[in-house]
């Protein structure tokens, strides 16, 4: 997978938050490792683990996973011959106890996870080590009872102390004069007394250590320096009999040495796998189903990242079409539905269950790769386009039928009309190659190529036209318009600005050779009538350019608009809507026009219209009595109207919605 992607997608903060889940060093390292994979047999192996796992931390139980501290270290040293510490062979007991805890715990959960509670079979707790630490080692270190030899030797250890001790009080009456305190102290492992420096000849013995002012000589009394000397050789003979002890318990250890390096990855692999459980109950996550092909359909989908506030996305890739052209507002939520898409994938092929619901299936991706943000780069001193032209790149050496793409703003960061070809063309080799490929644009013309193009489609994120607000959910099968004049009046720009935009808009589109078939498209006429303007630029073709054809319809269309009043059948312009509608309805006194946009009709002024192509282009037939009920009239309308006009049927009656209120 590509790593700059994975970032990109942001796969890198689930990750940060899967390794907050595991208790040990050994655990967070698998997780560290863990990269997403396209073998389908280990994916689904990793997502049965997980959700099996899931199950078990539903029912409310505790599962016995050990930290297994100090254990690392224990294993690296294992068989290098190394006499290990009480406290180490302490936490191996410790950590073994444990080891059987676990068995015992997964044993009694086969019914519910039988797969990973199997995997428990092969620990091993070695009993008759761990009985034989805990006889030897308690409170971390070594008890009378793991030797005879040891406990006769501490015996006469605590004898030999008794008999120091016993003289030292005596010696405490004897030079009372010249102590500076009555109490006896130990130095370097010799028992002292507090002697007053000037008084010290009054003393007899060896000076261990003295005071930080220097006033005071702790001195071991010659008088008891026999008793010390015996003390010192009993404590020497324990030295040696405890270094045997453990000398014997840590071959006892290396002996079940592939045991032990076993437990500790069974155990590291139990709090991997119960970390991806942990994580997963925190969005409520479920098991995605796995397909054979490359594929991609989220249902009620919810980024992990974006908590409570996220809106649930539904989308499909990869079945009717394999490419989705994703269109809408700005902070409509297009790049999050991107995001989503990416993420999820590289979830899911990482062993991890999704916030979705029944129902999603995903395909496995032998490579995800993301174009998301600018990419701008000071030190690479990469612009915007040229971060993006790298991005794109890399994707067209790697990308296959396996690749799964997703493209933000599309023709973003220069020239639009080089950057509206390039991306053409870039989607065509993605749709060449199979590719699944996810884009967002503003760009009409990009819309057009998935409008028209097998094996793509528009899809819009949904926006609140009246309230001006992002709904964000997912539309697909038609494009999105970015709203862009209505959320200029929104924010408050001057209305003389919004209002010049909008003409200069007017102007572009007329020069766009291809926009009346969009306009027709947009404006929804009837298949009859838009075939016979593909036929008029086709015959135009056979004689002149068509685009200058096109250019010189739009031109009288202008001139005619400019002479007379609009008349049903016109094309007009809509400046507040920013698209085109039919007249159905010529202006009245007041200069109201009655407009069809798409099914509904709607009323506006005579100013805030502009002629855009003439009746007579559109439907040359009107000469000879064209029927325009065929445009505004639904097919059940015309048929009712048509038996009421030769007969009388009770109770048939056409309902005509009223007109929209003026806009």
């Amino acid at each position: 997978m590509n790593n700059a992607s994975m970032t990109k997608l942001e796969f890198d903060k689930i990750k940060a938050m899967l390794l907050t889940y595991t208790v040990s060093e050994a655990g967070r390292a698998l997780a560290e490792r863990h990269e997403p994979s396209a073998e389908p047999g280990r994916v689904k192996a990793w997502l049965g683990e997980t959700e099996e796992a899931a199950a078990l931390l539903a029912t409310g139980a505790s599962v016995p996973i050990s930290a297994m501290e100090g254990m690392e270290v224990f294993m690296a040293l294992l068989g290098k011959g190394k006499i290990y510490s009480e406290q180490e062979l302490g936490n191996l007991a410790v950590w073994l106890t444990s080891i059987g805890q676990m068995k015992r715990y997964m044993d009694s959960k086969r019914f519910t996870a039988p797969t990973i509670s199997s995997y428990a079979d092969s620990m091993y707790d070695c009993p008759e080590l761990v009985k034989e630490l805990l006889r030897c080692i308690r409170h971390g270190s070594l008890t009378d009872q793991a030797s005879p030899a040891l406990a006769d030797i501490r015996r006469h250890l605590a004898a030999a102390e008794e008999r120091i001790e016993r003289k030292l009080n005596q010696l405490l009456g004897k030079y009372k004069n010249a102590l500076q305190d009555q109490l006896v102290s130990k130095r370097n492992g010799h028992y002292v007394i507090p002697v007053k420096r000037d008084l010290r000849r009054q003393v007899p013995g060896t000076v261990w250590d003295e005071s930080a002012s220097g006033q005071t000589l702790f001195v071991e009394p010659v008088d008891v320096a026999d008793l010390q000397a015996e003390w010192q050789m009993w404590k020497s003979e324990e030295e040696r009999e405890r270094t045997l002890i453990l000398s014997q318990l840590s071959d006892l250890a290396e002996e079940q040495s592939d045991s032990l390096r076993w437990n500790m990855e069974a155990m590291a692999s139990f709090d991997f796998i119960f970390a991806r459980a942990k994580l997963s109950r925190t969005y409520n996550g479920i098991k995605a189903v796995i397909v054979d092909k490359p594929y991609v359909k989220l249902i009620g989908a919810k980024h992990p990242l974006l908590g409570g506030k996220a809106v649930p996305l539904t989308i499909e890739i990869g079945g009717e079409w394999r490419q989705l052209i994703i269109t809408g507002p700005n902070t409509g939520g297009k790049t999050v539905a991107l995001k989503t898409i990416g993420l999820f994938a590289l979830m899911v092929q990482s062993g991890l269950l999704i916030p979705a619901e029944v129902g999603t299936e995903l395909g496995l991706f032998q490579s995800i790769m993301a174009d998301v943000g600018d990419g701008q780069s000071i030190e690479q001193s990469l612009s915007t386009f040229s971060a993006h032209m790298e991005c794109l790149s890399d994707m067209l050496r790697r990308a296959n039928g396996r690749s799964l793409i997703l493209l933000d703003e599309l023709a973003a960061g220069t020239d639009p009309g080089e950057g509206i070809a390039l991306s053409i063309a870039v989607l065509e080799e993605l749709l060449k190659r199979g590719s699944l490929v996810a884009a967002t644009t503003h760009f009409n013309e990009i819309k057009r190529f998935a409008s028209v193009m097998k094996g793509c489609t528009n899809a819009r994120m949904a926006f609140d036209a009246d309230t001006l607000q992002p709904v964000y959910k997912l539309e697909i099968g038609e494009a999105g318009d970015s709203y862009a004049f209505a959320i200029a009046r929104r924010f408050g720009l001057p209305e003389h600005v919004i209002i010049r935009a909008e003409e200069r808009v007017v102007a572009a589109k007329s020069t766009n050779s291809t926009h009346n078939q969009q306009t027709l498209n947009a404006a929804e006429f009837d298949a009859k009538s838009a075939l016979r303007w593909d036929d008029e630029l086709k015959r135009a073709t056979g004689k002149e350019d068509a685009k200058a054809q096109v250019k010189r319809n739009e031109e009288a269309a202008n001139e005619a608009g400019a002479k007379k009043p609009f008349v049903v059948g016109d094309c007009v312009w809509i400046y507040p809507l920013k698209r085109t509608g039919i007249v159905f309805q010529p202006a009245n006194e007041r200069g109201d026009v009655v407009v069809q946009v798409q099914k509904s009709k709607m009323t506006f002024n005579r100013k805030r219209l502009s002629l855009y192509i003439p009746s007579t282009q559109l439907y040359p037939e009107l000469e000879e009595g064209y029927d325009m009920d065929i445009v505004f009239e639904s097919k059940e309308n015309r048929k009712t109207r048509k038996l009421m006009g030769r007969k009388y049927v009770p109770g048939l009656s056409i309902i005509i919605p009223p007109d929209e209120p003026k806009a």
